[in-house]
C-alpha cells in the first residue's frame, strides 16, 4: 500500500488515527475497493495497531468502510441503485441547507465560503487535487453549517463520506469551470439572499458530471461483480 501518512503525536491518539483516515478517505487518496490493512497503516503512522483498528471500526460504523472479514476493510464499492440513492438525498438535504442558509448567513460565514472558493481555485490552478477535493468537501458541509441545522450537516457530512473516493475518481476529468462554477454562483445567490437561486446552484453542482460518474459507478459494479464471482469459484474448489 502505497498512502504515506505522517507519524502521529501520542496526544487524544484514538482520535487523531480517526481524523487522518477520514481526511486520507475524503482527500481520494484511496479508490473504492481499496483494501486497508491494519499493521501497514500502523506501521506508517507509528502507532500500534489498536487505535488503527478502532478508528477503522468507526469509519465502519459510519459506511465510509466496509468490513469483508476481521482483517479485510475495503473502501465501499456503491452500485448503481445505491449511487443514485445518496446523490437523490443529497439533491434534497443539501437543497434545503442552501436555501436556509440564503436566509440566514452573516457576513463572517459568507467571507469564509468565499475564502474556500478561493482555496479551490487556486489548488486547482496548482494542479493540487488532494487540496482541491477538501476545500471542495468543506464549501459544502459549510453551506450547511451555514443553513443553522446541525442535524441536517450530519446528515450531509455521512453521504459525503460513502462517495468521497468516488467524487475524487471523477473529479480530476472535470473541467476547472465544472469544479467551481456553480460554487460561484451559490456565493452570489446568498449575497443577494436569494434561497431559490441557490438551491437550483448546488442541485445542479451536484447533477453536474453525474453521467461521468454513473458510468464509472457502473464499470466498478461490473468489475466487483466478477472478482466477487471469481472468488466464489475459488473457494467452491478449494
Amino acid at each position: 500500500m502505497n498512502h504515506q501518512f505522517d507519524h502521529l503525536a501520542h496526544v487524544n491518539l484514538g482520535k487523531s488515527v480517526y481524523a487522518m483516515l477520514r481526511e486520507a478517505l475524503a482527500a481520494g487518496r484511496f479508490q473504492p475497493n481499496d483494501r486497508l490493512r491494519i499493521r501497514d497503516l500502523a506501521l506508517q503512522l507509528g502507532t500500534s495497531v489498536t487505535p488503527v483498528r478502532d478508528a477503522m471500526l468507526q469509519l465502519v460504523q459510519e459506511e465510509a468502510l466496509v468490513l469483508r472479514s476481521p482483517r479485510d476493510f475495503r473502501v465501499p464499492v456503491l452500485s448503481v441503485a445505491r449511487y443514485l440513492e445518496i446523490r437523490a438525498l443529497r439533491l434534497e438535504l443539501e437543497g434545503l441547507g442552501a436555501f436556509e442558509a440564503a436566509q440566514r448567513i452573516d457576513a463572517a460565514t459568507l467571507a469564509d465560503l468565499e475564502r474556500l472558493l478561493q482555496a479551490n481555485e487556486d489548488a486547482i490552478a496548482r494542479h493540487d487535487l488532494a487540496a482541491a477535493l477538501q476545500c471542495n468537501q468543506a464549501f459544502h458541509l459549510g453551506l450547511a453549517q451555514a443553513a443553522g441545522m446541525p442535524t441536517l450537516k450530519r446528515f450531509v457530512d455521512h453521504l459525503w463520506m460513502q462517495t468521497a473516493p468516488l467524487i475524487a475518481a471523477g473529479y480530476a476529468a472535470f473541467t476547472p469551470d465544472m469544479r467551481v462554477g456553480h460554487h460561484r454562483a451559490v456565493i452570489g445567490a446568498l449575497r443577494q439572499r436569494d434561497g431559490a437561486a441557490a438551491r437550483r446552484a448546488i442541485e445542479q453542482d451536484i447533477l453536474d458530471g453525474g453521467a461521468q460518474m454513473l458510468a464509472y459507478v457502473m464499470r466498478m459494479e461490473r468489475s466487483h461483480a466478477v472478482l466477487t464471482q471469481a472468488d466464489k469459484e475459488e473457494h467452491a474448489q478449494d
